[in-house]
């Protein structure tokens, strides 16, 4: 179950136009806290630049979303990297584009496309991730029943996660939560009852999956 799209990794991009140098930060995040604590960490490293240019959106729901000009003029800046992220529908993201002025002025449409092209780069950089919920499945199986739990894999109802090979094998198995009750019942029918009830553990977690 895809819970929402994000960044899959943390990064950075920069270009230069017109002799200003535009860098762009991005982050993931899970909270308005982290994605400000971001953006002043960002200011703080460039203080001395002429903008630091902000947005973030927030919620499963992308249900907070704002951003700053930071000083260039009004829907410039911030709006259309704002626009941009949502356009690529993820949240839980936070990006600052830094520009030291480089003494050429770019004009509104300039700027729009300086701070959105930087954008797109350090998003490019960044890749994106899908953040789901799966079950974690653990248990123990005979050796003679490994061979069909990895046929089993190649169907694409899960991935075989952890094993350890000891007096029988240690299976983890991660798994969409729609599939798990079809996993049991082949696992049962497979063994004979032998791998079933109490006998298997299952842990849900989420995570993020690189797309």
């Amino acid at each position: 179950m895809v819970n929402y799209k994000t960044v899959a990794e943390e990064a950075s991009a920069e270009q230069i136009i017109e002799k200003s140098k535009f860098i762009g930060y991005i982050r993931s995040v899970e909270s308005r806290d982290e994605a400000e604590a971001f953006i002043k960490e960002i200011r703080t490293m460039h203080k001395n630049a002429t903008h630091n240019v902000p947005a973030y959106i927030i919620g499963e729901k992308s249900q907070l979303q704002w951003a700053s000009d930071d000083g260039e003029p009004s829907g410039t800046s911030g709006a259309p990297m704002l626009h941009l992220l949502a356009g690529e529908g993820i949240t839980n993201v936070v990006i600052v584009v830094t520009r030291y002025f480089g003494g050429i002025k770019l004009g509104t449409g300039g700027l729009v496309r300086a701070y959105t092209g930087t954008a797109r780069l350090v998003l490019e950089a960044a890749g994106l991730c899908e953040v789901r919920e799966f079950d974690m499945i653990s248990f123990g199986i005979d050796y003679s029943y490994y061979g069909k739990i990895q046929n089993m894999e190649q169907s694409g109802l899960f991935k075989i996660t952890d094993s350890a090979f000891e007096e029988n094998i240690k299976l983890t198995l991660q798994s969409d939560p729609e599939s798990t009750e079809h996993i049991l019942k082949a696992l049962s029918e497979m063994t004979g009852g032998a791998c079933s009830g109490d006998k298997i553990k299952i842990e849900k977690k989420s995570g993020k999956i690189k797309i």
